[in-house]
């Protein structure tokens, strides 16, 4: 079973790992722009990378290849998040250009296009693989129907903290919607976590005037710190968080009681990506480090040290299937 682990940042270089030893086996050049995000598709052949304003597809395991075999054109600002369908054929992503695209890859144009109406931080795909959630930055969440390209809920959480935005809304920051499609979950960058059914958010549509009401809400950092990624486990046991607070906290879904606190990293926490079975942690951090955690005992077991500046995205994909 091959363990592809890649990890970029603000130096403009993509580094692949061997996850087992912290040796860097490749670097690839991402030229013109930072890297904000970084997805491995599901049969392990390529790598995405999005950029300002650009995602770029990349060979795995063909190292003699320097270059990007598919650059994909259509959004206008930087691309903060994206993810590929389960059979690997077609990409979304979500950009602070104010739009969800989706991409088939047998294209370099973009199929579909939808319109946030405001900078989109987080998007992430329901496990049917009919709806995209996205969340932005004028504090809203998104559900969109693939079927019918068309916003079948927009929920905006009562956020407790000061608002960010122009509207009186505070940023969302990170969706997540985790495998078994009984959680969704969105965290707004003051650190707070609000969960629902997804099945709920679904079925409610803009015509309704009643709020679709959270079934927890808690905050997941101390006032002051900034959120800046929230995933769930493929287990989907557990909920990480990461923060400008320099630490990453592992959430029980069953109860929202933090179960462990990481704390090595002496920077923001950008990003955190968990093995297939759950039980490892790879964070990336401003201190131009990643490392690698042992969940079970809640200690790093490794530390890739390579980056000239910060750490902000990492992308593991270690299944056996």
């Amino acid at each position: 079973m091959s363990v592809i682990l890649a990890t970029a940042g603000q130096d403009d270089k993509i580094r692949f790992w061997e996850a087992p030893s912290g040796i860097c086996s490749r670097i690839l050049r991402y030229a013109d722009s930072q890297v904000n995000c970084l997805e491995i598709t599901p049969d392990k052949q390529y790598l995405a990378a999005g950029g300002n304003p650009h995602i770029r597809l990349f060979e795995i395991n063909n190292s003699s290849n320097q270059n990007p075999i598919l650059t994909l054109e259509g959004h206008t600002g930087n691309v903060t998040s994206l993810g590929f369908q389960r059979n690997g054929r077609y990409l979304y992503s979500g950009s602070e250009d104010g739009t969800v695209k989706l991409w088939d890859l047998r294209s370099p144009t973009f199929s579909r296009s939808f319109d946030s109406r405001g900078a989109v931080n987080s998007v992430a795909l329901h496990p049917s693989q009919a709806e995209i959630i996205s969340g932005d930055q004028n504090g809203s969440v998104k559900i969109w129907d693939l079927g019918s390209a068309k916003c079948i809920n927009d929920i905006v959480p009562d956020a407790q903290s000061s608002s960010t935005s122009s509207e009186g809304r505070v940023s969302i920051q990170s969706v997540d919607v985790s495998a078994d499609a009984r959680t969704l979950v969105a965290a707004n960058n003051h650190a707070e976590v609000f969960v629902w059914n997804p099945s709920d958010a679904t079925k409610k549509t803009q015509q309704s005037n009643e709020p679709l009401r959270p079934l927890a809400k808690f905050r997941a950092h101390p006032l002051g710190a900034y959120l800046l990624h929230a995933r769930i486990s493929p287990d989907c046991r557990h909920l990480v968080t990461t923060s400008s607070d320099k630490t990453v906290r592992l959430w029980d879904t069953s109860t929202w009681q933090l179960t462990q606190t990481l704390s090595q990293h002496s920077k923001w926490v950008w990003d955190a990506v968990f093995s297939a079975d759950s039980s490892y942690l790879v964070t990336a951090s401003s201190d131009r480090t990643a490392r690698l955690w042992n969940l079970r005992t809640g200690t790093p077991v490794r530390h890739y040290t390579d980056h000239d500046y910060a750490v902000t995205c990492v992308a593991l994909n270690d299944s056996s299937t």
